[in-house]
């Protein structure tokens, strides 16, 4: 600030010699300069709280604009860089000084972004351009995406200074995006194995409460046919003495036992309670089966033999399914694993469903299932002689509630729930199609440590 002087007064002898001027006229003269000296003084001092508060904002907006995470670019009309931000030179790997007074188009990845980037800023450089996605290279080289938004610079006459960009990188929003499907992907594969996993304790209720009043009744015929099995061969022998005696010769008693039958009875008797005890074992074997599908124990791991799983697998999908339908095992004996025969039963009788499903269409539906046993896992494959799985849904095959079953037929958890029933035992379960045709499901399992 410049320091106020004091005016002093001409001498004497200056005074004196201006014949024509009066000492009043040089005071007058002498107090206009006062005041005009007096404002000049006021006006510095208003300059400069107008400049200390100008240099304010100037170092406000530096640091908003040192704050933003976003690119930011100021051009003139002619798309050259007047202006940037530390977002930008530290996504270029440039100083500032290195991108100003460079043209815009430099910044984007390759001449069709370039042609792009121009055409854009043609056609809607007055009405502004909003999140437009654009490739940009980066300081390391690389190509990267970034949503831009355009805002024209215009003069107080609405005449067109320059532009005004701003940018996002948008792989940091895909990473965001991403992980927040799969959050939710996860979120709907819990639901569903929740909801399943509720559904699979009230059957197992309901299956384990039926097995046990089958089994009573079951047991008692068994029990009733095997002594009359015993019974059958006590009569048979008294039958043998009586018509070996004189009495036999009596003709009213032969009419009647040819009337009756008697020889013929007692000739498939034998057959008919064979198959009796047959039918009434087989019925006790089902049951069996029933309290092994309920996994009343599977909260404890057991010894799981997978010959026996896969046989009895095979076995309940066949019995209801086309007569048309094959299935061919081939497994090495004794295969074993550890953890829940009824949970690992379900899994299998699932893969054989599908597979069966697959083939309806056709004359010749057949499932094949081979397994293997080699570093340290248990290797079963379900090849099927079907159409195949569609390559756009082999990625979400095993999605809870994804099917390609017409409505109906199908919930969408089969595959999802044989999933995490796998994993929890710590196997993996893979879908691919075969070269030949058809789909082919690979179950892997630990081989049980002895």
């Amino acid at each position: 600030m410049v320091k106020p002087t004091s005016i002093t007064a001409p001498p004497a002898e200056l005074l004196g010699a201006a014949d024509g001027i009066g000492e009043q006229a040089w005071i007058e003269v002498i107090q206009k300069m006062d005041e005009v000296y007096n404002d000049l003084l006021q006006y510095e001092v208003a300059l400069e709280e107008k400049n200390a508060a100008l240099e304010e904002s100037h170092q406000f907006i530096e640091s908003v604009l040192a704050s933003m995470s976003d690119i930011l670019i100021v051009c003139d009309r002619n798309g050259v860089i007047e202006e940037v931000n530390p977002s930008l030179c530290h996504f270029a790997g440039k100083r500032a000084d290195e991108l100003e007074h460079r043209p815009l188009y430099e910044l984007f990845a390759d001449d069709g972004e370039r042609v792009k980037a121009r055409e854009l800023l043609s056609r809607f450089g007055r009405q502004g351009v909003h999140d437009c996605e654009l490739f940009l290279r980066a300081g390391d080289g690389s190509t990267v995406p970034v949503s831009m938004n355009c805002t024209p610079r215009l003069s107080q006459t609405g005449k067109l200074m320059g532009v005004v960009v701003t940018g996002r990188p948008v792989g940091e929003l895909r990473k965001a995006y991403q992980a927040l499907r799969q959050a939710h992907d996860d979120l709907k594969r819990t639901q569903g194995q929740l909801l399943h996993a509720e559904k699979m304790v009230s059957l197992g209720r309901l299956v384990a409460g039926v097995a046990h009043e089958l089994n009573n009744p079951i047991s008692f015929v068994l029990g009733n046919v095997l002594a009359l099995q015993r019974y059958a061969g006590r009569l048979n022998r008294y039958l043998d003495a009586v018509h070996a005696t004189p009495a036999a010769e009596n003709p009213a008693l032969r009419e009647l036992r040819a009337e009756l039958r008697v020889d013929r009875i007692v000739a498939d008797m034998p057959e008919l309670i064979a198959g009796m005890i047959e039918g009434a074992e087989r019925t006790r074997d089902i049951v069996d089966a029933l309290k092994r599908f309920s996994a009343v124990d599977k909260t404890t791991p057991e010894r799981v033999g997978l010959n026996d799983v896969v046989e009895r697998s095979v076995r309940w999908v066949v019995q209801s399914a086309p007569a048309r339908f094959a299935v061919d095992v081939d497994l090495p004996p004794d295969l074993h694993c550890s953890g829940s025969s009824g949970q690992l039963q379900q899994v299998v009788m699932n893969l054989v469903q599908n597979a069966c499903d697959a083939t309806a269409g056709r004359p010749d539906g057949r499932l094949d299932i081979r397994g293997e046993c080699a570093g340290g896992s248990v290797t079963l494959r379900f090849a099927d002689n079907g159409p195949g799985i569609p390559a756009e849904h082999l990625d979400r095959l095993f999605e809870p509630f994804f099917t390609t079953k017409p409505v109906g037929q199908g919930t969408g958890l089969g595959l999802s729930i044989s999933y995490g029933i796998v994993e929890r035992h710590g196997g993996k379960l893979a879908a691919a199609n075969r070269p030949g045709g058809g789909a082919e499901f690979i179950l892997s399992l630990p081989v049980e440590s002895r």
